[in-house]
């Protein structure tokens, strides 16, 4: 008689525990090898699921939240309070017709929302601010920063705007609510996705056709690519080290790293929000663009139409729309603008140098308001040149750490204080990086897509198309994996707002 001896089957506790718990140190982001393995196991459950609505909901729910857990820790529940609360002042709301009781209503929607974000976002800086006020000395509050506070709080702000507005009928499954604001592909970093645009989906019958599933794959292998092949390699061995000492550059070094810079952060947040709609769509869900190539614009009211799409038209209609827009004359549009860019600039970070970031474009936005829209307009090539070096100088401010490191960054890229305007070195980075600042440069414009589309219409060049399409998928994906393994925790530049 035989006996069959099957091995021991060992647990590692450790490696159990590394999974299951929040390390500060390595926060779990769309492009970490962690996630992509999880997502696997995710979506085996998911499909087997897919003909249960309210377990698929509850399992995703959950699954959001652990993803939540993993990037904030026990912050996780902020989330629940803004969930809860927002989902019950909703349907109070709902059943009031008194007029100034829904006001009131909405208003503690607001307080909510807005005061957990300013306290955990904003109470060091105008602690620093009015510190001196009672001659007292600023030493910074330990405060943790959650991920993504700043998008979940303005997307469950929209519901309760709507269902005040009476846009929107209130969800009466409480489950549905939360499957809304948490649901994980666009929680930390958007797209800012709308109640109204994106509740009717939750109840659909589940189905991906093998369509949504392949634009599916390739947004998160682009998206991929762009943040751990171009962005981080961009940003660890190029940008970095000249904004950290600008002086040791030439005047042309400086200006390479400013646009380095710029096309880092284009690849880096339209790589995660192109990473987002893609596991949305081969989840069976539709976000809305959130980038629509920002570095061909002729003006700055163009490139502000076409980048971080979600917000811009966040701030359009619960800010700027409600305080009058356009409808009240020149001089209040002109305001209203200025307004809505000092808010879009504090939403960015607590720092002076945000602020100056939003007056920055409220300054060049009024401008073309007042004279320039039609001259950029009528000469769209001076447009582009105009567009590119203004939005590229704003972007300094961005990165700066205060105003001062800002002026000398740029003072150092117009060649004072720093080596020579020329320089040598300006070569050797050429070759070095020259390939993939172009291959960047080509995320960055509609020019691959309009040759697929034109090769598309020839019969023989569609036929060689057929057999290059999954090159085109596998090369960038085999690229973006390689640098994922070898490199280190580099995480998207937008968690931290």
């Amino acid at each position: 008689m035989w006996q069959l001896n099957l091995p021991d089957l060992e647990i590692d506790w450790k490696k159990l525990t590394d999974v299951l718990t929040y390390d500060p140190q390595q926060p779990m982001i769309f492009s970490s090898g962690l996630f992509l393995w999880l997502f696997l196991g995710f979506s085996l459950i998911y499909l087997l699921l897919q003909r249960k609505t309210t377990a698929r909901l509850l399992f995703v729910s959950l699954f959001s939240y652990y993803f939540y857990y993993k990037s904030s820790g026990f912050y996780f529940f902020l989330l629940g309070i803004v969930t809860v609360s927002d989902f019950l002042l909703a349907r109070w709301m709902y059943r009031t017709e008194t007029s100034w009781k829904r006001k009131l209503i909405v208003c503690c929607s607001l307080c909510i929302n807005l005061g957990l974000l300013c306290y955990f976002k904003y109470t060091n800086f105008f602690y620093e601010m009015l510190a001196p006020l009672w001659h007292g000395t600023y030493h910074p509050l330990d405060i943790f920063l959650p991920v993504g506070i700043s998008f979940f709080t303005f997307q469950s702000l929209s519901y309760t705007i709507d269902v005040y507005r009476k846009d929107l009928k209130p969800l009466s499954n409480l489950l549905d609510y939360v499957f809304y604001v948490s649901f994980f592909p666009q929680l930390v970093a958007g797209p800012i996705v709308r109640a109204r645009d994106f509740i009717p989906q939750i109840r659909q019958p589940l189905y991906v056709s093998p369509e949504m599933f392949g634009q599916g794959v390739f947004f998160i292998v682009s998206g991929l690519f762009k943040k751990a092949v171009i962005s981080d390699y961009i940003s660890v061995n190029f940008v970095e080290r000249i904004f950290d000492n600008p002086g040791l550059y030439s005047g042309l070094e400086n200006l390479f790293g400013v646009y380095g810079y710029a096309l880092q952060i284009y690849c880096d947040f339209s790589g995660y929000s192109d990473m987002a709609i893609g596991l949305g769509r081969m989840l069976g869900f539709h976000f809305p663009e959130n980038f629509n190539y920002p570095y061909i614009s002729a003006s700055i009211t163009e490139f502000w139409r076409r980048w971080h799409m979600s917000l811009g038209s966040w701030f359009r209609d619960y800010l700027y729309i409600p305080l009058g827009g356009s409808r009240k004359g020149k001089a209040r549009q002109l305001l209203n603008i200025l307004i809505v860019w000092l808010a879009t600039g504090l939403w960015h970070g607590a720092a002076w140098t945000f602020v100056l970031w939003g007056l920055w474009f409220a300054v060049l936005l009024l401008l073309e308001k007042l004279a320039l829209l039609p001259v950029l307009e009528k000469h769209r090539v001076l447009g582009h040149v105009y567009t590119l070096f203004f939005v590229t100088l704003g972007f300094v401010l961005f990165d700066a750490d205060s105003a001062a490191q800002a002026v000398s960054r740029i003072s150092a890229m117009l060649g004072a204080g720093g080596l020579p305007l020329s320089s040598t070195q300006a070569v050797y980075y050429l070759k070095s990086y020259g390939p993939l600042l172009v291959l960047g440069i080509l995320c960055a414009t509609p020019l691959p897509k309009m040759i697929v589309a034109k090769l598309r219409k020839s019969k023989g060049a569609a036929t060689a198309l057929d057999v290059l399409e999954p090159l085109c998928v596998l090369i960038p994906l085999l690229l973006g994996t390689a640098f994922l393994v070898d490199g280190s925790f580099n995480p998207f530049l937008y968690f931290r707002f």
